[in-house]
């Protein structure tokens, strides 16, 4: 928690549950961050927190933007960016969709179909293409299947295709998932590139770009390694696939420049036992996983959860385990069974509780309305 999150908490202190950014730390990560990897073009994606008040601190730090609709584009254009900064990385794309970006100015956009393909080719034609390829996404925390990408011998063939639309074949992209821990996944992605390039080389197409994609990670309840630790084993990864070659390089960060940026503070319930002999206590809190807390389904990512506005108080009561769940009539509005959490042994209704680092994909996630709850309401400092 920073000093300005405990200071809002202390002075203005609103009506629960909330979302408060401190948008300094928003402007930190994108600097460390070209700090650390200067070699890669920096694509906010919009998805993780589109607020316009992040966006206008990354708008005037010089950052591009990844955007998946037309809602996206706008909200970007709308801070004065022009649409030579955006691209279009949603690679399922109504058609309509494809010529709403292409009439303001958009000539960047992803595509792992033949079917995408083609719709690009009749709504953007000549614009820059690049296709999303499938690579390893274990050791992610919220890995992204199968929904996304094409395998690499596809991927040729369709970026050959791409060329014989019109369109102008610029390069490759992939995502190793979500909150990714193990840094050998960029060094296998990499190499999946590097060979795509070579073998399009020798088809008669030379490709300009590779796109990074997401996956360095907030500070959730493990800990892990800093953006230079990253930044190394990318470089190290680049420098052996692509020797002196150096293509253009763009990463899509989106979690690891908003989630430490915010925290939300809720207020307790209920706590409750399911039986008088149960070790642990239910503790119900006024969000849940249709307020904003969606990635704790199957207890992926796992939130760091205090009840100390940042004084420390609660390090000094007894604590005990706990299961915590959200106020809505859903029996899958439970946060964590599995997982170990702990909790004070005196927290009773009333208490406040702050989870930290959900400065991404928690408001964008959270319901308009179900069971009567209003959406998470966020405030930017």
């Amino acid at each position: 928690m920073t000093d300005r999150i405990r200071r809002f908490l202390r002075d203005v202190d609103p009506p629960t549950p909330f979302l408060v950014v401190d948008l300094e730390v928003v402007g930190q990560r994108y600097a460390d961050l070209r700090e650390a990897l200067p070699v890669a073009e920096v694509f906010y994606a919009v998805k993780a927190n589109p607020a316009r008040e992040i966006l206008e601190v990354l708008a005037r730090a010089g950052s591009n933007f990844d955007v998946a609709s037309p809602a996206e584009i706008d909200a970007v254009l709308n801070v004065g960016v022009g649409a030579e900064r955006l691209s279009y990385g949603n690679t399922i794309k109504k058609e309509r969709d494809i010529a709403y970006a292409y009439t303001h100015g958009v000539r960047l956009f992803a595509f792992d179909s033949e079917a995408e393909l083609e719709k690009l080719a009749r709504s953007a034609p000549g614009a820059r293409v690049f296709c999303r390829v499938l690579v390893d996404n274990s050791g992610a925390d919220w890995p992204l299947s199968r929904k996304f990408g094409c395998d690499p011998e596809m991927a040729r063939s369709l970026l050959l295709r791409a060329q014989a639309l019109g369109l102008e074949p610029y390069g490759v992209a992939f995502h190793v998932g979500s909150q990714q821990t193990v840094l050998e996944r960029w060094n296998s992605a990499l190499g999946v590139a590097a060979d795509l390039f070579q073998a399009l080389e020798k088809d008669g197409v030379t490709l300009h770009m590779v796109n990074l994609g997401g996956g360095l990670p907030a500070r959730y309840a493990r800990e892990v390694e800093g953006v230079s630790g990253y930044a190394h084993a990318i470089m190290t990864a680049v420098t052996q696939h692509f020797g002196n070659y150096f293509p253009r390089f763009f990463i899509e960060p989106g979690r690891y420049i908003v989630g430490d940026a915010g925290m939300i503070q809720a207020e307790v319930v209920l706590v409750s036992r399911k039986a008088a002999e149960d070790l642990k206590r239910w503790v119900y809190l006024d969000i849940g996983r249709f307020g904003g807390l969606a990635e704790t389904e199957g207890e992926a990512i796992k939130y760091r959860i205090g009840c100390d506005a940042g004084s420390g108080a609660d390090r000094t009561r007894p604590m005990g385990p706990v299961i915590i769940a959200g106020p809505t009539c859903d029996s899958a509005d439970v946060l964590y069974e599995k997982t170990p959490y702990e909790l004070p042994l005196d927290l009773a209704p009333g208490d406040k509780v702050q989870i930290h680092a959900t400065g991404a994909y928690t408001t964008t996630y959270s319901s308009v309305g179900f069971n009567g709850f209003e959406p998470l309401r966020a405030y930017f400092i």
